[in-house]
């Protein structure tokens, strides 16, 4: 067998002499004498993942061994890396057995490094998706968003911010086409601390996150649920036209977004996406419920729009008499009829009474 498959990138042979379990890819050896490390499947800013066989279960099941990155700076920064590590790891215990979430199935210490081991969804990322075929239709869009939605909402219950989604961070499973949020390296537990005005107070940390994706708040350092929302909604855009957040032009006054014309879809729906990437935070969504509420409510448009006049009033006093004698809004036709069914009622039972008594 190859010491490296032949079309390992010179950037991946690196980190497999570097490492221990990249030296152990493709070999009889097995990693805590379970684990047989079959390839790297990536790296991020903190860690290198490999796709490996749990050869202690039955059927030699695949998962994913997340290990934490050994190049650092100094020792802050390893400390740093390690405590967001662990902090990824809890998390992802916390948020139990999500089917969009991928599941802890270990974490330890060895040799002085930090590993997650999480179970492994077959499938490729959104971005090479939009890659492979192309931007996605606005349904399209609207389906990814009813399918994510409330995996973010199920996060943000356990008071976790995400802070990372983006393409790259979104798996369609080979399997059954689900779409699985995955790196929770990025996370931060929204802290609350009792005080007299039981304020939320966020925790001191470094910015982590994407350019593009991330608000300005969260260069701030300060994080809140919306910024997942913001996040999700340039995800959107990029699904919508293929284009990176950077190959849009942004308005010079508001730092928004200038998309639109990027795109051909519903009103409705350019202003719910246009609310997510709102960069002032008090002008965007603040959680995915608003988010789906708003979704929602395009379902409803139609009989909306049936009971509301599309004349304008004012000009012509004749036009606004024809108006205002034709149109009765739902309540005032039932109330209406009501009324003329009681007239009815009341004619029908005089004239029995006055054929039953005709001399009164």
């Amino acid at each position: 067998m190859n010491r490296f498959p032949p079309k390992t990138s010179n950037f991946h042979v690196d980190i497999l002499k570097q490492t221990q379990l990249g030296q152990l890819c493709g070999q009889a050896q097995l990693f805590r004498d379970r684990y047989a490390i079959l390839k790297i499947l990536g790296r991020g800013g903190f860690g290198i993942t490999f796709l490996a066989k749990n050869m202690m279960l039955p059927g030699n099941p695949l998962c994913v061994i997340k290990q934490l990155s050994p190049k650092v700076s100094n020792p802050k920064s390893w400390q740093r890396a390690c405590d967001r590590f662990e902090k990824e790891a809890k998390t992802l215990g916390q948020l139990g057995s999500h089917s969009q979430i991928p599941m802890l199935l270990d974490y330890f210490e060895a040799n002085g490094e930090f590993y997650l081991v999480q179970e492994y969804v077959r499938g490729s990322t959104l971005a090479r998706e939009i890659k492979r075929t192309g931007p996605k239709s606005e349904a399209a869009v609207k389906h990814f968003l009813h399918e994510l939605l409330p995996v973010l909402q199920y996060i943000h219950k356990h008071h976790v911010i995400h802070r990372d989604i983006k393409p790259q961070n979104l798996l369609r499973c080979e399997d059954d086409g689900r779409v699985v949020l995955i790196d929770f390296g990025a996370v931060k537990e929204k802290l609350v601390e009792t005080s007299d005005t039981e304020e939320h107070k966020s925790v001191s940390t470094n910015f982590v996150g994407t350019m593009g994706f991330a608000p300005p708040e969260q260069f701030s350092l300060r994080p809140v649920y919306a910024s997942d929302v913001y996040a999700v909604g340039v995800t959107c855009l990029y699904l919508l036209t293929g284009k990176a957040p950077f190959e849009f032009e942004h308005d010079l006054n508001t730092g928004d977004i200038c998309w639109q014309k990027h795109v051909d879809i519903s009103d409705h729906f350019a202003q719910v996406l246009s609310k997510m990437v709102k960069v002032s935070l008090s002008d965007r969504f603040q959680t995915t419920n608003d988010v789906m509420r708003a979704l929602d409510l395009e379902t409803y448009l139609p009989s909306l729009t049936n009971c509301l006049t599309t004349q304008r009033l004012g000009g012509n006093s004749s036009a606004n008499a024809e108006v205002s004698s034709d149109y009765l809004p739902p309540v005032a036709r039932t109330a209406s009829a009501i009324r003329e069914w009681r007239a009815k009622l009341n004619a029908t039972n005089h004239s029995k009474f006055k054929r039953s008594f005709p001399q009164i």
